[in-house]
């Protein structure tokens, strides 16, 4: 089989040749590099470019930029005047310190400009298809309602719209969801065949049970249904804790799951999860930067043992926690869990 037929199969629990080893983007490696092609075709990557354009912001929305030596400010302009950005840099990391959003007007000011959908550009999906052919899966990255709130909303303030303002919380994110509604309709116009959702994790994480019923699983649930009827896989990331939310994914209705997290980053036993959501492709559960990117590769192989013991061969691909932070250490630890999967088989 190729990759991205093995992908593709295991994300329909179809029978495979070995459990697919699908490290998700290149990491820190250089595209260019020949040791990366030689990794592309070791393992299965997924490779997940965005389709253009601003499908929340739209694509009339009206931005200006000043850099200034640590930070970049980007003023967002409005009818009812300008909201503020800041990201933050230092020697170490960078990060967003101030939201456009600080308060429920701010929200309603967002709420209340003017919408026009972005323009469309999957030109990087194409270059992708092209580059690797059968040799990944190329799937297109898009956002779930949610991530309008907690994209312009800190996330201090973006909890505090759930417990003071819920109805607010609840338009917001019904308003994201059908912006990213017609722009994954769009897309699926244009032929694309795979896609992967975030943002469901800043419910479960920060929001908890009651906040993910309400504000993920109805619209997501809508945008999965969007893509099963235009043919499309389904991908869906949730980083966090996530065992009791298992019958809350299985409801939503996606085909492939990941990362998955183990303790003591997360709580999942891949077992438990394969039990309480059979129909769902189970894609981790090794974390890419403690444990793929760090041990030695027996002690990475070990641990790949054990997964595929625990998940079985059916419906799951062996792979890191999505993080795209891995360095040529860590894609030699993917290149090692090969092996692992062709001793074990299918």
């Amino acid at each position: 089989m190729t990759s991205r037929e093995r992908l593709l199969a295991a994300i329909k629990n179809e029978p495979v040749d070995r459990v697919p080893v699908g490290p998700f983007g290149l990491g820190h490696l250089n595209p260019d590099d020949p040791f990366t092609w030689d990794f592309i075709q070791r393992t299965d990557p997924f490779i997940s470019p965005g389709a253009g354009g601003d499908a929340i912001g739209g694509g009339n929305r009206r931005v200006t930029t000043e850099e200034r030596t640590d930070a970049t400010v980007m003023t967002l302009h409005t009818p009812k005047g300008p909201l503020t950005r800041v990201h933050q840099r230092t020697n170490i990391t960078s990060a967003v310190v101030e939201f456009y959003c600080k308060n429920h007007t701010d929200v309603e000011t967002v709420l209340a400009m003017p919408y026009e959908p972005p323009e469309l550009d999957i030109s990087q999906y194409n270059d992708w298809r092209e580059r690797v052919g059968e040799e990944a899966l190329v799937i297109v990255g898009v956002g779930d309602g949610i991530c309008f709130p907690a994209d312009y909303l800190s996330p201090e303030d973006f909890c505090l719209l759930w417990l003071d303002a819920p109805d607010l919380m609840r338009e917001m994110t019904r308003v994201g969801a059908e912006r990213l509604n017609d722009y994954v309709t769009r897309v699926c116009e244009f032929g694309v065949d795979g896609f992967r959702i975030v943002g469901g994790e800043y419910a479960s994480v920060q929001l908890g049970p009651e906040g993910f019923a309400e504000l993920v699983v109805p619209f997501d649930r809508q945008m999965v249904d969007i893509m099963h009827r235009h043919d499309a896989i389904a991908y869906y990331h949730n980083h966090g804790p996530t065992a009791q939310y298992y019958a809350m994914f299985a409801e939503i209705g996606f085909d492939a799951l990941d990362p998955l997290e183990a303790s003591p980053w997360g709580d999942c036993d891949l077992s438990e999860a394969k039990a309480a959501m059979p129909d769902v492709c189970l894609v981790g559960n090794l974390d890419d930067m403690e444990v793929i990117d760090k041990e030695p590769l027996e002690v990475v192989q070990q641990i790949g043992r054990e997964r595929i013991a625990q998940a079985g061969t059916r419906g799951f691909v062996l792979g890191g926690t999505a993080s795209g932070t891995y360095t040529e250490q860590g894609a030699r630890g993917f290149m090692a869990l090969v092996d692992v999967a062709e001793e074990v088989g299918a």
